[in-house]
């Protein structure tokens, strides 16, 4: 494998393609996962956005439309039954993202960051839960032997917010404008079903080393015939 450069992985807490992305790299690719600079991206809320702003960083970050919403459920769906997974979709009331996503730099500062996005996820697609709550961010951050109450608070260190602004200035350099988003040198990669490609890159090797893609596999559903351009597949902002 390469190391002249290191990969980038951007994934986001929030989104169902970030956590098929993060589960595909960690158990079918764990030697590029463990090669990767992991950088967490979130919408920001207004103190993050005013800082943001002051650093003269515009996220490309747009409202959802609910036909694309509608689209998102079934796909996802159709994506986790492939693979044999169950999702419980969960239900966001007033989300502030900075909660879980500097909750992972502390965790990560102490070891554990792979640990805590891995417990995050499960938390949020296979029970349902509302991560961007302190509470549910305590709990998990307990469960890890950290400091619940302390992760939970992450929002609310300055010093943690210009961090996390680093990392959303991480992204808007590689031209991030939906997740999961991946990154080799100049060479970008959009959505799921650009991980392999990423994937053979960081690898150094042909696409047709990789392996099989998850739809090669019996499991997978099947889809209509292709027609009018619908946009990259597997991501979403």
């Amino acid at each position: 494998m390469k190391t002249q450069k290191r990969p980038r992985f951007f994934f986001s807490l929030r989104s169902p393609y970030s956590w098929l992305a993060y589960r595909d790299l960690t158990e079918h690719f764990p030697d590029v996962a463990d090669a990767a600079e992991w950088v967490p991206f979130w919408e920001p809320d207004e103190t993050t956005t005013a800082l943001l702003t002051a650093a003269k960083i515009e996220l490309p970050i747009v409202a959802m439309s609910r036909a694309k919403n509608f689209y998102i459920l079934q796909d996802v769906r159709r994506l986790t039954r492939a693979r044999g997974w169950d999702v419980t979709w969960p239900i966001d009331k007033d989300p502030v993202w900075e909660i879980p996503h500097l909750a992972y730099l502390l965790a990560d500062d102490a070891g554990r960051g792979r640990d805590f996005v891995d417990l995050v996820y499960r938390a949020r697609w296979q029970e349902g839960r509302d991560v961007s709550l302190r509470t549910t961010v305590a709990e998990i951050g307990d469960e890890l032997g950290l400091d619940g109450d302390r992760l939970a608070a992450a929002c609310d260190d300055p010093q943690l917010r210009e961090r996390g602004v680093e990392c959303l200035r991480a992204s808007w350099k590689d031209g991030l404008f939906g997740v999961p988003f991946f990154a080799y040198g100049r060479d970008k990669f959009f959505g799921l079903d650009r991980l392999r490609t990423w994937v053979a890159a960081v690898r150094g090797v042909e696409l047709t080393e990789v392996g099989a893609p998850w739809w090669d596999y019996e499991a997978a559903p099947s889809f209509s015939a292709p027609g009018a351009d619908g946009g990259p597949a597997g991501g979403c902002a």
